[in-house]
């Protein structure tokens, strides 16, 4: 009976007499995983509330300009940057869960920083901390949660990462309409001590610690991921079978098994950003007063709360309609936010997890940062119609790109997309 319902959760069917799966504990981990995501969000919508309120703050030495504000907005994406190569090296050397752990000390001191702030400087030493915490988690937790998901609802645990991302950001938008900016840094502190508190109770993944030889551990993390009734041994034996305890050699970047799956996953982390979208959630309040809307705040929440809504609806239907429908036919929210983090987190081998991880999350940052950095450049040289008319066509490379490289990775389990590469 536990062997076939080991089968049913790695995509094969099974009895109804049979009992399922126990989710609960696995929703638990998850919840705590993507308080780091909350944490994301929260410094991704921070700059839009308060970069109106630097400019016009009485203290000269935090007043704000218009370059010093686009330093202030987009030095979040270079700390990110750095963060995904240092989160790349961690989550192999040190574990997910520890690395998701030490994510939270950048995070707060960041905010102490800005919140103790008494110059220009110190506000930008602030955003690079929180920038870094950022670039480690954006990382770390979809690695952590496609290693503890079964196929069944792996796309809906991945896909909540960017959910909480743009949870996080309209929490900023809407807290920005009451909070002075110090205020609003102290409030956006609070997951990631939260985080660091839920996480210190979860388990490790069963894939590092198998591949660290730590088999006892990894069923017990198995037991308190899927419950007493499956075949801990079963799925154990399945995440072994594509464990390889050699690391990763320069020479077998020329393995298609490793290198196809991570310009597939650099690509798509570029063409992401060229959507243009964290131009607009960064500099959402600006954008909205060039438009002469009345009141950019409302309609900065607007866009916010449209991206949770889709964002939401995303992660119900991902696992019935599968990746590249999603990147198909839906917008950002729906499709081009959340699904690249959830392809990436399930298409690298074991051994290149991490390097790879690394390379896509360092070429999503450094692009946001082109992005955002040059985004009032881009509008003062091709006006905004021509800036959003660019992103547009990006939109159409995108979904070239998805019907022709992208593989379907709904209802398969981490070793058989590995599988699937080697084959090929």
């Amino acid at each position: 009976m536990a062997a076939e319902e080991s089968r049913y959760l790695l995509g094969y069917p099974a009895s109804d007499s049979y009992p399922r799966v126990q989710n609960k504990k696995l929703y638990l981990a998850t919840f705590a995983a993507v308080l780091g995501p909350l944490s994301f969000g929260f410094v991704l919508g921070y700059s839009s509330p308060v970069i109106p309120e630097l400019r016009n703050i009485d203290d000269p030495e935090l007043r704000l300009d218009s370059n010093q504000a686009s330093w202030f907005g987009s030095l979040v994406t270079l700390g990110a940057a750095a963060g995904g190569i240092l989160g790349g090296y961690l989550v192999d050397k040190v574990g997910r869960k520890l690395s998701l752990m030490l994510c939270s000390v950048p995070y707060v001191f960041g905010y102490i920083v800005i919140i103790s702030a008494q110059n220009v400087w110190m506000l930008y030493f602030g955003r690079m901390l929180t920038g870094l915490a950022s670039g480690i988690t954006s990382l770390v937790v979809p690695v952590y949660i496609s290693e503890v998901s079964h196929p069944k609802v792996r796309g809906m645990l991945g896909s909540c990462v960017q959910l909480m991302v743009v949870t996080g950001i309209l929490g900023a938008y809407v807290a920005g309409i009451t909070l002075q900016w110090r205020w609003l840094a102290v409030l956006c502190s609070f997951p990631s001590c939260i985080m660091l508190l839920f996480m210190s109770f979860m388990p490790e993944t069963p894939s590092f610690l198998l591949n660290r030889n730590k088999r006892s551990e990894a069923i017990a993390s198995l037991r308190f991921l899927r419950g007493p009734y499956v075949d801990h041994e079963w799925e154990c034996r399945q995440i072994e079978a594509s464990v390889q305890e050699e690391g990763l050699n320069l020479s077998e970047l020329k393995n298609p098994s490793v290198y196809r799956p991570l310009l597939i996953g650099v690509a798509l982390m570029f063409f992401q950003q060229v959507t243009g979208i964290n131009a607009v959630m960064f500099y959402a309040e600006t954008i909205f007063e060039d438009a002469n809307f009345k009141d950019s705040r409302v309609a900065s929440v607007v866009v916010g709360s449209i991206q949770v809504c889709f964002t939401s609806v995303a992660a119900l239907i991902i696992d019935k309609t599968g990746r590249k429908v999603l990147l198909y036919i839906s917008g950002f929210a729906l499709g081009w936010g959340p699904v690249p983090w959830l392809v990436i987190s399930e298409i690298f081998p074991l051994k290149a997890r991490g390097i790879s991880s690394g390379a896509c999350v360092l070429t999503n940052w450094i692009m946001a940062f082109l992005v955002t950095k040059e985004f009032h450049d881009f509008i003062g040289f091709l006006t905004s119609y021509g800036t959003f008319w660019l992103f547009s066509a990006f939109c159409c490379l995108n979904v070239t790109f998805t019907a022709f490289y992208v593989p379907e990775t709904k209802g398969q389990t981490l070793e058989q997309i590995e599988a699937y590469f080697r084959r090929s």
